[in-house]
């Protein structure tokens, strides 16, 4: 009888702090399950307005550049970058995109996963034509080329 007494006693405590913690818990998953939407939110659509390289572009009504994510274009000044440059113009110019905003890099840039009207990723298209490449330290190779 004791020991039924000392166990009830001894449980009760430990079931209030089991309890506390799975309340922790979920309210821990639900503050990262909204950040993650609030993140996911940050989704815009607007018009290119300009190309400045084969991973750079800028939108209407939209003071910062575009960093296309997951992409790596050579430089306009370097070899292959008059083509890159290219290639994303022919590909985005004047077009209206979707984009989910990811990050912001170093030099305040915007860096985005960015859609075609019919829904075309703009980085794995540039990575098809051979204009570019993935830029596997950044996505983790998300587009299979790592």
């Amino acid at each position: 009888m004791f020991g039924r007494f000392l166990i009830r006693r001894v449980t009760g405590p430990f079931r209030r702090a089991l309890f506390l913690m799975v309340v922790l818990a979920i309210g821990a998953s639900l503050a990262i399950k909204t950040e993650a939407q609030s993140r996911s939110s940050d989704m815009f659509e607007a018009r290119v307005s300009k190309i400045l390289d084969g991973d750079t572009f800028t939108l209407s009504g939209e003071s910062r550049r575009i960093r296309v994510w997951g992409l790596d274009a050579p430089e306009w000044n370097h070899r292959g970058g008059s083509a890159a440059t290219a290639m994303l113009r022919g590909l985005i110019s004047g077009k209206r995109l979707s984009c989910a905003v990811l990050d912001i890099d170093r030099y305040g840039r915007l860096v985005a996963q960015c859609f075609l009207p019919d829904g075309r990723d703009i980085a794995a298209e540039m990575i098809r034509s051979g204009a570019a490449d993935e830029y596997c330290r950044y996505s983790g190779g998300f587009y299979g080329t790592c």
